[in-house]
């Protein structure tokens, strides 16, 4: 039932085969032998594509919920006396995972010997199911309500600048005021828009960007070399403001918080050992990081 989850949710079976350490041949024979023995077809095969019969579609949804059923049971019976074992499979933005997470997953490695943990430093937003992803660090100020997900923990929004680029362009009280500064911001628009909390009340303000990029820390650099102003959570930038290389400025308008949150595939239950890496780090980030004790 579980290779056959795994191979509607993919479309795939040489994905399956891999993710599972299988030869192609013997998926397909398990599927194979699914179908001899429930009668039906399940899957409809060409040399293309995989399509579900409307018997797999059917049974794919009683497979989910005994699978879960079935996960539900052995992590009751193993959750309190058993330590955690098995593969785990997360993926991670590459700057807050390089900076914050690479060594607490070492630390739940070590804590628990008998798990095995595969990390993707991505910053693209993969798909769990098609990957083959247990659980995926998503950070942002507004996560998608369809997603089944646990708060890890959470970062400030920074205005920030150098001292030599303030002593040359002076510094910005308002912040309409940074329409004649150099913005660097995302990659995207050449003029976009950055929230602030004015009062009860969330302000788009345009930021015309001198350069931009797809990574945080390369705007991080460009900022402290006095390029621009720029815009960072605080787990990135508060090395560099502690510090001195980068002031927090525009402090009466703060930008939104971010969450940092783990995000698992909707429609397969959650093992003990995912539950027990969420649950860690949770614990080890907390609710109020260190990254915003500035």
């Amino acid at each position: 039932m579980d290779v056959f989850v795994r191979v509607a949710e993919t479309g795939s079976f040489t994905a399956v085969a891999d993710h599972l350490g299988l030869a192609r041949s013997m998926v397909t024979r398990q599927i194979t032998g699914l179908e001899a023995h429930l009668g039906v077809k399940l899957i409809a095969r060409s040399t293309r594509s995989l399509k579900l019969t409307a018997e797999g579609e059917v049974y794919l949804e009683r497979c989910r919920e005994i699978l879960g059923l079935v996960g539900a049971a052995e992590g009751d019976l193993s959750g309190g006396g058993r330590a955690p074992r098995g593969p785990i499979r997360i993926s991670v933005p590459v700057s807050f995972g390089v900076r914050h997470l690479a060594p607490l997953v070492a630390d739940f490695v070590d804590l628990y010997p008998d798990v095995t943990l595969d990390v993707d430093y991505n910053d693209r937003q993969v798909n769990l199911i098609e990957s083959g992803i247990d659980m995926a660090v998503r950070i942002t100020g507004q996560l998608d309500e369809t997603l089944v997900a646990r708060r890890l923990s959470s970062s400030r929004m920074l205005t920030l600048a150098s001292p030599a680029y303030l002593a040359r362009h002076g510094m910005p009280l308002r912040p309409e005021d940074l329409s004649g500064h150099h913005g660097l911001g995302y990659t995207g628009s050449p003029r976009a828009s950055w929230p602030f909390r004015v009062g009860d009340e969330t302000v788009w303000v345009p930021v015309k960007s001198r350069l931009q990029s797809n990574n945080g820390e390369a705007l991080l650099d460009a900022c402290e070399r006095g390029l621009g102003v720029c815009r960072q959570p605080s787990f990135i930038a508060a090395p560099a403001v502690k510090a001195g290389r980068l002031q927090v400025i525009l402090h009466n308008y703060p930008g939104p918080e971010v969450g940092i949150n783990a995000v698992f595939p909707s429609n397969r239950y959650l093992p003990t050992r995912v539950r027990a890496l969420a649950d860690y780090l949770a614990e080890r980030l907390g609710p109020v990081p260190a990254w915003d004790q500035l």
